[in-house]
């Protein structure tokens, strides 16, 4: 007699974590927006943020920024459709958050950088030739002691460099007494009055300075002079308070 029995059936037990799916898709996500934008860094690490083309510079800022808007618009119906979600890992969801908030910060900055290229190729009629762009300072850790950075431009024709020197004054009072201190005076790292510089489209300057003991400064003074053919003068003065209040 033939066994006609049927075979047992086996029954495997799979634990239910609760959010589990939810969580691994805010995870990958997280990873997403981290390539992306890790990829960007990387980029910039290896061809310079600094581009010798303002054009090229230009037409690659304007790819960065649609595809991280592109990243952004993705990120956020993700999290929307999560949010929507009954069991959610709320560490995973600030996670999300945070990328996204990191988007936005990233797009802001490609923004500033994109306008500050187009402002050197296509300016107004009033802003044309040797410019200084900016000045910032940083405190440092000592009393007293900031870094700097100022910003030089060339706006407008930039078909041949532009030469020159730059004189910083810190403007300020000691002992009830109006002061006008120079930057080499305040700065180990400067020897001459004049900084020297020579650029086609931007050039950086960066350093520390430290002020004397009671001094209290009120403006900072940036006279850049160029020199030869494009022979030119420009001069910006800076709120000190303005300067340091972030």
């Amino acid at each position: 007699m033939s066994d006609t029995r049927k075979p047992v059936e086996e029954y495997v037990v799979i634990r239910h974590r609760r959010g589990y799916r939810m969580r691994r898709t805010l995870i990958l996500l997280i990873f997403t927006v981290v390539a992306a934008v890790s990829g960007y860094f990387a980029g910039m690490a290896q061809g310079g943020f600094r581009f010798s083309s303002a054009e090229d510079s230009n037409d690659q800022l304007v790819q960065e920024i649609d595809g991280l808007r592109e990243q952004y618009r993705k990120a956020r119906q993700n999290l929307i459709n999560l949010e929507r979600g009954r069991a959610i890992d709320e560490q995973a969801l600030r996670d999300a958050r945070n990328a996204i908030v990191g988007l936005e910060t990233r797009v802001s900055e490609l923004e500033a950088d994109l306008t500050f290229y187009r402002n050197i190729m296509a300016p107004s009629e009033a802003s044309k030739g040797l410019q200084v762009d900016s000045f910032t300072l940083a405190p440092a850790r000592e009393n007293g002691t900031y870094s700097f950075k100022m910003v030089l431009t060339q706006v407008g024709n930039n078909n041949r460099y532009i030469s020159g020197l730059v004189a910083v004054n810190v403007i300020g009072s000691l002992g009830g007494k109006k002061e006008v201190i120079a930057l080499r005076d305040l700065s180990e790292e400067i020897d001459d009055l004049g900084i020297k510089f020579r650029f086609r489209y931007f050039q950086d300057i960066e350093g520390s300075l430290s002020l004397p003991e009671n001094f209290e400064p009120l403006e900072v003074q940036v006279v850049a002079q160029a020199e030869g053919r494009k022979a030119s003068q420009a001069e910006s003065t800076f709120d000190w308070e303005q300067l340091t209040e972030n």
